[in-house]
């Protein structure tokens, strides 16, 4: 892992692979491992953990947002040598990408986004449930947040509908930097990708953009929008991840890969 220093904060960086190169990104809460596991093997890929996620301090600057962490990003592909790219990322990282995509054209050259939780608004409800552990945490700790959080309305429709959720929201009361990082939630799920309809329909850019059942916090729904949006987009549909896990990541890893593979001749792209 490199180093990337910015606003006083030291962020981690993985450039790993060669070929193809793709800057891709973390979920909210995630980093390089959670990267490892979805994206395939094959092509060079650039994962910068956000602030405050992995190994990455927070920072000076306030509040956390999309806009600030795709900054990073380019500033991570900068870094790495990398004029044009494909951006891609999970959840969080599809809107990173999606952002950077919009503000950066002439920078990147593809996308994947898979399982987005936003599309063209800011705090959109299915994120909802984040912005809610995030006040528990910041109001009564962890301890008493997660009960309250367990005995509420939220937490008893995702373990009927969304088990996978419910477990990862869960997750934000046990990390150990729990009250800090409950400010980057709650920024983010106040947030959103800053990007419009019309923004999207502008990127003829080839893009993947890829959804799954079973996902409260991610519906198809979202995945169907981004896709229909784009002009040059494709949509897939894998196993829900709370059904079959392993089948979840290897339909992951078929997709991303025959889809960067279709687009590996682009040459320009590739540093001599």
């Amino acid at each position: 892992m490199g180093t990337l220093l910015r606003d006083g904060a030291t962020l981690r960086m993985k450039d790993t692979g060669e070929g193809l190169p793709v800057v891709f990104q973390h979920g909210l809460g995630g980093g390089e491992a959670q990267v490892a596991q979805t994206f395939p093997p094959g092509f060079r890929r650039i994962t910068l953990e956000c602030r405050g996620h992995g190994g990455s301090g927070l920072g000076e600057r306030r509040p956390f947002s999309f806009e600030m962490f795709a900054d990073d990003v380019l500033a991570a592909a900068d870094q790495a040598g990398l004029e044009h790219f494909f951006a891609g990322g999970v959840s969080m990282g599809a809107a990173i990408a999606l952002n950077l995509a919009c503000r950066h054209p002439r920078r990147v050259a593809g996308l994947v986004l898979v399982r987005p939780a936003w599309t063209f608004s800011p705090a959109p409800q299915n994120v909802q449930p984040i912005a809610e552990v995030a006040e528990l945490i910041l109001e009564h700790g962890t301890d008493k947040g997660r009960t309250m959080f367990a005995q509420s309305e939220t937490a008893a429709r995702l373990y009927r509908e969304a088990p996978d959720n419910l477990s990862s929201l869960l997750g934000y009361f046990d990390r150990p930097d729990a009250k800090s990082f409950a400010q980057v939630l709650a920024s983010i799920a106040s947030d959103g990708p800053g990007v419009s309809e019309r923004d999207a329909a502008a990127l003829d850019i080839p893009a993947l953009v890829v959804g799954n059942e079973v996902d409260a916090v991610h519906p198809l729904s979202a995945a169907y929008t981004l896709a229909a949006a784009m002009p040059s987009a494709t949509f897939a549909e894998v196993t829900p991840k709370a059904r079959d896990s392993a089948k979840h990541f290897g339909e992951l890893h078929e997709q991303i890969g025959s889809f960067l593979q279709s687009h590996s001749n682009a040459r320009s792209l590739i540093p001599s």
